[in-house]
């Protein structure tokens, strides 16, 4: 799985790709300089059951403690992920 990050200005999307098709998307917003909230989270249909979901997170968290940044997870299933991860509490805003 390959995950790739498309910056545009203040919002940005994590796109993960299975054997070159896409198979979910992150969406996040930066909120200030520090800070971006994770405003979207899916995985398709034909990809569910593969952590999918999970790798995006932990992409956007790598991103994160790469930029000194925080997250706000607007998603529920992006802060049910940092509820049950000890590990990602370093990086929630």
């Amino acid at each position: 799985m390959e995950v790739k990050n498309i910056e545009r200005e203040d919002k940005g999307n994590f796109i993960a790709e299975i054997e070159q098709e896409e198979a979910g998307i992150l969406e996040y917003t930066w909120q200030s300089e520090n800070e971006f909230s994770i405003d979207h989270t899916e995985v398709y249909d034909e990809y569910k059951g593969m952590s999918v979901g999970k790798k995006l997170v932990l992409e956007a968290v790598d991103y994160a403690r790469k930029n000194d940044a925080k997250i706000i997870p607007i998603c529920p299933y992006a802060k049910s992920i940092f509820d049950k991860t000890p590990a990602f509490q370093d990086v929630l805003a």
